[in-house]
């Protein structure tokens, strides 16, 4: 027995050690030729240290030294295999030519002990958290030191004024000393007023010249964000602009916007500055006491923006913090002005109070404010005045005259950023996704579940578990290999679904000194250019999921084609129906191109935990989740605590903080650290972003266009669908936009929380996005962070279905949040759904009216109802179109809420119980509705008819089933409605049919 185990054992020697060594190479080069270095003297010593052979397997020191290193690797990689986490992402040295600092070039060392003597490892290399830590820098409004440039700059004067045929033109120049407070003074501009419309007028502010003085200032092409000009009819219409212009010197110059039906001034720069330098522009203008302000994205906030705070516009990728700047820029603001009316004399009176009187009677007037300006900026919304300050390009202003809001959004959008795409009818089915969707097995136990339990499911998604170590374009082998693929993908179409994957905005570099690291998606890039650089040329290689990545160049020639083929060539092997656009700020997970000297550590890990991981265990849970699951409750607030308490570095350091403060060099920008700081959630410019200083194929620096990069890649994406998926209209979902990105996209709040406040602000969030023009939009329904319960979920899926993009999904660890997780969500789920299903006929009429005309999908209630100051802040209740109203329950623990019926007190109207289709009697103000846990109150106003379809599991069914109408009367006794039909895909259409 005991010659049978010693020649097992030299066999598992020679085995072990062949794959002990190829698994090593893997990892790391050196490693390998390392070990085969040690295989060597111990085979050179064999006779010395090999014990006498006994009857004991396994008794040579290498043997139980191989056992350990191949058991740990192959249980590596299985975890691997099976593992639904992001554990691969990469930073480190920063290149000189970045300006950022160096990192640590070592890699994180495991410990293990062997037969009584301690090994070190290397593991996957985990980039330092200082690797994503920019410069200390204080946001000018927070700097008491701060220039104020108001002070110090002279000003301008206007000089050279002539008028043209549809406005004039002058030549502003300096009116002093240049105080070059955050950069060099321009010192000649030239003016442009133009009436270019009925409803729209230009004010648009350029340098005069650019030369070698100001050769960086950047003028914002209309190739890459549409430029309105003077209408075709612009001789006749332009005659009906009730918008006029009027200008001064004195003291300085400033301009005025006011209408002239009413001689309200809407915009007046009178009594301020303007600052107009290479790196930082002001202008301001006075506003009414307590105006009604809204739009200028993208932030958690409620729906009227108030007087008391700063908004600040550069993507950023960071977790829905409430108040500061996320995904998208949306330099865009309708203001709202009530007047209450004195019914003998005709005169009205400015409303600058949020009192407002029952008994009155008022009218309001709402114009548009269009900034087209891509750079980081900020707006400064105080009591009396709005302030605008940008890092650069020029002012290129757009005052739409109204005077309803519907009037705002459709003149904007039909001359500024197009109108919205028009969707797919699948796509407003029901979709569910999750990080963690561990292989296609799981997805279809997913689609199982939710047909097992009677819930419809249109659409089924998979976050970044799917992909190849994380790369765009590419499949796990193991888990989401093609071959099941194909199968699963197959069956699901064939019952009616769609299938959605998520695609990142980063494309990994493979580590030049591994061979088995091949990626063709990058290569195919680098041959054609397709990726940004650093100053010196070089590739720019940040770091994100995969490692070590490059960016898409969208402003050089290679990139569009090239990610047209790649969708192309992967969508011939995975037959997916739309695409998911993640992390498109664009995010990078370090300051700099910090894989430049470092590709050859490709894969890495990221600069901070993953949800799970040691130190990132998930234990939060929505507010009140103490008050119904107290023992769990207080498990997770001990394991919370306990896990702070491990992460702690101590208390909080007494020191003040020394903050980089920048001074202007005449005629040099410093793109990386302007000298006038703007609020950025995470400070430093390029901390979690692309610096900067990133160079494209024309010269640009990132500075320039980083906000722009969200609405690039989904024009790309919008072209590679049409190449993929020809004569499909596009679907796509993206997460950082720009003002016109919805005739492309739609969009999703991002990564919210499971908590009752974000299912709050998912409302007036929504509502912003339909003033930007993007009307598919939803929220990660039951939150994306932390744990969801069962009671917000239910609360939050009712009111989702009410959304546009309606989709559940959640982080990585956290608990399961789909509909059919408990019973009473589960119930909830096909009672909202079952009416969504319904009305879809509706919901699709509304889209096609949005994509033909430019009105909106949600709206708010001052928006159907414009001459009630009361609903001014309204945004806990909206409108699906006109004529449905919702009003969500939005508190823990509540089985009613209070609601309003707009214009039923005063004005006739009349709303109906969806569910029972009687007549609400009690019409007056906060009026409290029953709304126990699982119903959602639901009122269709008089007036209008709503066409509806039987529901189905899957819209394919639905569209085939019987026809109906729900007439609702109005108090006169009428109802109106209508009607879009086609074939709900293609981009062309055999035939339409359109009823009114």
């Amino acid at each position: 027995m005991d010659h049978v185990l010693f020649y097992l054992e030299y066999v598992f020697l020679l085995s072990s050690s062949v794959s002990n060594f190829i698994r090593a190479g893997d990892i790391f080069p050196l490693l390998g030729w390392l070990y085969l270095a040690f295989l060597l003297l111990c085979l050179l010593n064999w006779s010395k240290i090999r014990p006498a052979r006994d009857t004991t397997m396994f008794s040579y020191p290498l043997s139980v030294f191989n056992l350990f290193i191949f058991l740990t690797l192959q249980l590596s990689k299985i975890a691997h295999a099976q593992s639904p986490d992001k554990d691969t992402t990469s930073i480190q040295s920063a290149a000189e030519a970045t300006g950022a600092p160096p990192l640590p070039t070592h890699a994180s060392l495991g410990v293990i002990e062997i037969s009584g003597t301690t090994t070190t490892f290397r593991p996957i290399f985990t980039v330092p958290t200082e690797a994503d830590v920019g410069a200390p820098l204080l946001p000018n409004i927070n700097d008491l030191n701060a220039t104020d440039a108001q002070t110090a700059c002279p000003g301008y004067k206007a000089t050279n004024v002539k008028r043209t045929a549809y406005g004039l033109t002058a030549t502003l120049n300096l009116a002093g000393p240049a105080c070059n407070a955050y950069g060099t003074d321009i010192e000649m501009l030239n003016l442009t007023f133009e009436v270019q419309s009925a409803n729209r007028v230009r004010i648009a502010i350029v340098p005069a010249y650019i030369d070698a003085s100001n050769s960086s200032q950047y003028i914002l092409p209309t190739e890459l964000v549409h430029q309105p000009t003077i209408d075709a009819d612009a001789a006749t219409s332009t005659l009906d602009n009730d918008l006029s212009f009027t200008w001064t010197n004195d003291p300085t110059f400033s301009f005025s916007v006011y209408r002239q039906s009413t001689g309200d001034i809407l915009f007046s720069t009178q009594g301020a500055k303007l600052v107009f330098e290479n790196q930082f522009i002001e202008f301001a203008s006075a506003l009414p006491n307590n105006y009604n302000l809204y739009g200028l994205g993208e932030a958690i906030h409620g729906l009227r923006l108030g007087n008391n705070y700063t908004r600040t516009l550069w993507a950023a990728d960071v977790g829905d913090p409430i108040d500061y700047n996320i995904y998208g820029s949306h330099p865009f603001y309708l203001d709202t002005r009530y007047y209450e009316v004195d019914e003998p004399t005709g005169s009205s009176t400015l409303v600058t109070s949020n009192e407002t009187n029952a008994t009155a009677d008022y009218v309001s007037y709402s114009h548009g404010v269009y900034n087209r300006n891509a750079h980081g900026q900020e707006i400064l919304l105080r009591p009396t005045n709005i302030t605008w300050r940008l890092l650069g390009g020029s002012i290129d202003l757009y005052f739409y005259a109204g005077p309803t809001q519907p009037d705002v959004t459709a003149a904007f959008q039909t001359s500024a950023i197009g109108l919205p795409a028009l969707q797919q009818y699948f796509t407003f089915g029901y979709h569910q996704c999750r990080w963690g969707y561990a292989n296609w097995s799981q997805l279809q136990e997913v689609v199982d579940n939710y047909e097992r339990f009677g819930i419809p499911l249109e659409n089924i998604w998979t976050d970044i578990d799917y992909m190849n170590q994380y790369r765009d374009f590419d499949n796990d082998a193991v888990r989401y290999n093609y071959s099941e693929g194909e199968t699963f993908l197959s069956n699901l179409h064939a019952g009616g679904r769609h299938y959605i994957p998520i695609i990142d905005s980063a494309i990994y570099v493979p580590n030049p000194e591994n061979a088995s690291d091949a990626y063709a998606t990058f290569n195919r890039g680098n041959d054609t250019n397709s990726f940004m650089t650093n100053p010196d040329g070089s590739i720019y290689i940040g770091a994100v999921w995969p490692g070590y990545t490059v960016f898409p160049d969208w402003l050089g020639s290679g990139a569009g084609p090239w990610w047209t083929n790649e969708m192309v060539t992967w969508h011939n092997l995975v037959d997916f129906d739309g695409a998911w656009i993640d992390m498109s700020e664009v995010s990078s997970f370090c300051v700099g191109s910090c894989g430049s000297a470092n590709l050859t550590m490709n894969r890495v890990h990221p600069p901070f935990e993953l949800p799970g991981e040691p130190g990132a265990v998930i234990y939060s849970y929505p507010e009140g989740f103490n008050l119904t699951n107290a023992t769990e409750a207080a498990a997770a607030a001990s394991a919370s605590s306990s896990q702070a308490a491990a992460a702690s570095t101590g208390g909080a350091s007494s020191t003040t903080p020394k903050y980089l403060r920048t001074t202007p060099t005449p005629g040099v920008r410093d793109v990386n650290y302007p000298p006038y700081v703007i609020n950025n959630v995470q400070g430093d410019l390029a901390v979690h972003a692309v610096s900067p200083n990133a160079t494209h194929a024309d010269g640009t620096e990132e500075y320039d266009v980083h906000n722009l990069f969200g609405s690039q890649i989904l024009n790309a994406t919008y072209n590679a669908l049409l190449a993929a998926i020809p004569g499909k209209r596009p679907f796509i979902i993206g997460r950082s936009t720009f003002s016109g990105a919805g005739k492309w996209a739609g969009h999703w709040g991002g990564d919210n929380t499971s908590l009752w406040a974000y299912m709050f602000f998912s409302i007036p969030q929504a509502l912003s996005f339909s003033l930007f023009g993007i009307p598919m939009f939803g929220v990660d329904t039951c939150g994306f962070n932390g744990n969801s319960d069962e009671e917000l979920c239910n609360r939050w899926m009712q009111l989702s279905a009410f959304f546009p993009f309606y989709r559940n999904h959640n982080t990585l660890t956290a608990i399961p949040q789909e509909a059919y997780v408990w019973a009473s969500v589960a119930e909830a789920s096909r009672v909202a759904m079952n009416i969504r299903y319904s009305i879809l006929p509706y919901m699709y009429t509304l889209f096609y009216l949005a994509h033909s005309t430019g009105s909106t999908v949600m709206r708010a209630l001052a928006w159907e109802f414009p001459n009630d100051p009361s609903l001014a802040a309204a945004d806990r209740q909206f409108f699906l179109g006109p004529a449905l109203l919702i009003t969500p329950v939005l508190e823990q623990g509540a089985t009613s809420v209070s609601g309003v019926f707009p214009g039923a007190s005063r004005g006739g109207e009349v709303y109906y119980d969806w569910y029972t289709l009687s007549a609400q009697q009690d019409v007056s103000e906060n009026v409290t509705i029953p709304a126990p846990l699982g119903h959602i109150p639901l009122y269709i106003r008089g007036g209008y008819v709503i066409p509806t379809q039987e529901p189905a599991m899957v819209t394919r069914d639905a569209r085939k089933n019987p026809w109906g109408v729900i007439a609702a009367l109005s108090s006169e006794g009428t109802a109106r409605g209508k009607l879009y039909v086609d074939d709900g895909e293609s981009v062309v259409q055999n035939s339409t049919l359109f009823v009114t």
